[in-house]
C-alpha cells in the first residue's frame, strides 16, 4: 500500500518548496506501476503561500492520520512558528508519521522538539539561526539533507526536490525514484553529504573535462578504477583533477566513486537475484566482505537486510521507523 503524504501549510509558507512536495508525491511517473501516495494539504482555514491564496483540504488534525508529514520552508524565520503549527506536527510524530522540512520548515520541526540530540540542517543561510535559536540540534550547515529515520531535513530549494526524491527511494526503490527524476527532468541522485554550494557551477560546456570522465566512470564502475586512471582519461595531473572534483562536484574523486558504486549496489540488489559475490564484481568491489563493509557504513545495514527491506511486498511504505534502510549521506 502506498501510504497518505501530508503537506503542512501555514500562512507565510514559501511556494516553490511547497509546490515541489506536491509535484513529486501528487503524480505517480507513466512508465512504473506502483500504487502512490495519497497527498492531502493540511491547514487551518486559508492560507497566503508567497502571492497565492491556498485552500487546505483538511485541518492540521488531518496529519495525526498521515505516514509522513512534509513541512515545507517559511518565509519569515525571525518569528516563532505558529503553536497550532508546531503541536500538530509533533502529534503526528508522535502517532508514528514520519517527519521531513525542506528549507526553513526545520525551524517547524526544532520548534516542536523533535530535532533535539539529533543532526539537522536548513538553508545555508539560516544555519546559523537555527543552531543559536535552538541549541540542543547538532546543525550541519554543509550538506543537502540528513535522514534520521523518522525525522528529516534539507537545505534550501534544489536541495529540498534532493529529499523528497530519497523518501520516494526509501520507499518504492532506486528504479521508481529515477522514473520520478526523469519525469521533472532533475538528477536523479545526489547523495545527502553533498556539499550545498560548491565555488564554481557544472561547466556547460561539452568539452569540459568532467563532463565526458563522469559517464565514462559510471560505465566501468565493474573495474577497479584509482585516481590516475581518472586523471590520466581526463588529462591531467592528480592533483589537479582532485581541484577540478571538487569544485564540480564538492566532494572528492575516491568519494564520488564510491557513492555510485554504492548506489549501483543498491539498484542491483532491489532488482535482480544476483549474489552478494555477484554484485561486488558488478561494482568494482572486489569481494563480497568488501561490498558488506562499504555498504553496511555507509548505507546503515547490510546488502541482504537492505534486499529483504524491498523484496517484503506487504510492508507498508511509508511508515516505516523500523524499516532498516539508512541513506548515502556519509557519518560525520
Amino acid at each position: 500500500m502506498s501510504g497518505v503524504v501530508a503537506l503542512a501549510v501555514t500562512d507565510g509558507m514559501l511556494h516553490f518548496e511547497l509546490s515541489l512536495a506536491y509535484e513529486v508525491f501528487g503524480s505517480a511517473p507513466a512508465d512504473v506501476d506502483v500504487p502512490w501516495y495519497d497527498v492531502r494539504v493540511c491547514g487551518v482555514d486559508a492560507v497566503r503561500v508567497g502571492r497565492f491564496r491556498l485552500e487546505p483540504d483538511q485541518g492540521l488534525d488531518g496529519l495525526r492520520d498521515a505516514d509522513t508529514v512534509i513541512v515545507p520552508g517559511w518565509a519569515d524565520t525571525d518569528l516563532e512558528p505558529p503553536a497550532e503549527l508546531v503541536g500538530a506536527v509533533r502529534a503526528a510524530h508522535e502517532a508514528g508519521a514520519r517527519v521531513a522540512s525542506l528549507c526553513t520548515g526545520a525551524f517547524v520541526l526544532a520548534s516542536a522538539g523533535l530535532l533535539d540530540g539529533g543532526r539537522a540542517t536548513t538553508h545555508w543561510a539560516h544555519t546559523g539561526a537555527l543552531a543559536a535559536r535552538y541549541p540542543r540540534v547538532e546543525v550541519d550547515p554543509d550538506v543537502l539533507y540528513v535522514d534520521n529515520g523518522s525525522v528529516l531535513t534539507s537545505a534550501g530549494k534544489a536541495a529540498a526536490m534532493d529529499l523528497c526524491l530519497h523518501l520516494v527511494r526509501l520507499d518504492h526503490g532506486s528504479a521508481v525514484a529515477n522514473a520520478v527524476a526523469r519525469r521533472l527532468v532533475v538528477p536523479p541522485h545526489r547523495a545527502g553529504g553533498q556539499a550545498q554550494f560548491v565555488t564554481a557551477p557544472v561547466p556547460a560546456r561539452d568539452d569540459h573535462p568532467l563532463a565526458a570522465l563522469l559517464p565514462w566512470a559510471i560505465e566501468r564502475l565493474d573495474q577497479p578504477l584509482s585516481v590516475e586512471d581518472l586523471a590520466r582519461q581526463a588529462g591531467m595531473s592528480s592533483r589537479h583533477l582532485g581541484r577540478h572534483f571538487r569544485a564540480v562536484t564538492g566532494t572528492t574523486a575516491l568519494q564520488w566513486l564510491l557513492t555510485q558504486r554504492i548506489r549501483r549496489a543498491q539498484e542491483l540488489l532491489e532488482t535482480t537475484d544476483d549474489t552478494v559475490d555477484v554484485i561486488a564484481a558488478a561494482t568494482g568491489m572486489g569481494t563480497a566482505t568488501t561490498l558488506r563493509r562499504h555498504f553496511n557504513r555507509t548505507v546503515g545495514v547490510p546488502p541482504d537486510a537492505y534486499r529483504r527491506t524491498f523484496r517484503d511486498a506487504d510492508a507498508p511504505l511509508s511508515r516505516r521507523q523500523d524499516r532498516p534502510v539508512g541513506h548515502l549521506a556519509p557519518r560525520r
